[in-house]
């Protein structure tokens, strides 16, 4: 029956029958979820009203991480701004290892606590969960259009999925297949070694190694891993920097956008190499993350970064690298591959999970 439900709500061509053990006991009723998605930058929040799996925004706004001293405080400026309708429940998605409901976000300098913020706010129920495993969650809300397919791969194979998301940093996860349905878990795979293969690789590796103490793959296939790149390509290549792209890096906030546009429009050979490394670093790393959980169900590309370099993802370059294994090509080949190109999934699986998820 729970398959069932979900297949009559959510169309689309990629069906992920995910696991919701209350959604049976939720049938019928409305349940009105504070989701939310935490980021070093902003923090998004978004009231959704739930009913049998479909999830419609009542309120959404963002708030800048920074200029708050805690999330519990983010939350009561939106209920304060938003007063007419109280959650029944919270469920907040943050970047880093939630443990007994609690996690240190190192980036913000925050420490979360959903007791706090239950005694906080006095809602009944709240829930921490990791980024990456609310972006699995949020697969329950994507239509056909939110996904672009690289590769068509089987989907017939099932077996567990596997999600890697490059943005700010490296975020991975997977969904265990158990027969029946998928069940997301968090991974904090992104801070595992960085494996270099080329005399390249090991001058990269060589470089940072000076500025790291320990150097993940977090350090190369995330957006400050592009200007890592840039900056290895730069300092220990001498590759040419225009002096049109130098005044470009100087006044970007992201100087990641900046290769990465150059490097797609080829106005600099710098770019473009910055950008072929990180692509070929992203497969390898994808590799191995199916490998590792024999991820034979699909591989899902997340984050704000595979959705803005989907023609270099297209070029056969990618597909190369990704393939490139030790003896299990016939595995990674038979996988298919899509880009979650909606930006709100993380944000809408907190809300799925906070609604049919286990109880916070």
């Amino acid at each position: 029956m729970q398959n069932r439900t979900m297949q009559q709500s959510v169309t689309r061509k990629f069906l992920v029958p995910l696991a919701f053990p209350r959604l049976e006991e939720a049938a019928g009723k409305e349940i009105h979820v504070l989701a939310g998605d935490v980021g070093g930058t902003k923090t998004n929040l978004a009231l959704f009203r739930m009913h049998r799996l479909h999830a419609e925004a009542v309120h959404q706004t963002s708030y800048p991480s920074r200029s708050y001293d805690s999330l519990t405080a983010i939350i009561k400026q939106f209920l304060a701004d938003f007063p007419h309708t109280m959650p029944d429940r919270v469920c907040i998605g943050v970047a880093g290892p939630v443990l007994k409901g609690k996690v240190d976000l190192t980036n913000l300098s925050w420490e979360l606590d959903s007791r706090d913020i239950r005694k906080a706010t006095g809602i009944g129920e709240v829930a921490l969960i990791n980024d990456l495993e609310s972006t699995a969650y949020g697969l329950a809300a994507l239509q056909e259009s939110d996904l672009f397919a690289i590769r068509e791969g089987d989907f017939d194979n099932g077996g567990n999925m596997a999600i890697l998301a490059p943005g700010t940093g490296l975020g991975e996860a997977g969904l265990f297949w158990n027969g029946q349905t998928y069940h997301p878990f968090a991974t904090e795979g992104g801070h595992c070694d960085f494996a270099p293969r080329t005399d390249q690789d090991m001058a990269l590796l060589q470089h940072l190694q000076e500025k790291f103490d320990v150097v993940s793959w977090e350090h190369v296939v995330s957006g400050p891993g592009i200007f890592n790149i840039y900056t290895y390509l730069r300092e220990a290549e001498k590759r040419e920097e225009p002096r049109w792209l130098t005044e470009a890096l100087k006044k970007a906030g992201d100087p990641t956008a900046v290769i990465s546009e150059a490097a797609a429009a080829e106005k600099a050979p710098i770019c473009r190499e910055a950008m072929r490394l990180f692509v070929r670093y992203l497969a390898h790393e994808a590799c191995n993350l199916v490998l590792k959980l024999k991820a034979s169900g699909g591989l899902f590309l997340g984050g704000g970064i595979p959705p803005k370099i989907t023609n270099m993802l297209l070029e056969e370059r990618f597909y190369t690298h990704y393939r490139h294994c030790d003896r299990m090509q016939s595995l990674v080949e038979s996988v298919p591959i899509c880009v979650i190109q909606n930006d709100k999934t993380a944000l809408l699986g907190a809300a799925y999970y906070g609604a049919y998820g286990a109880a916070g």
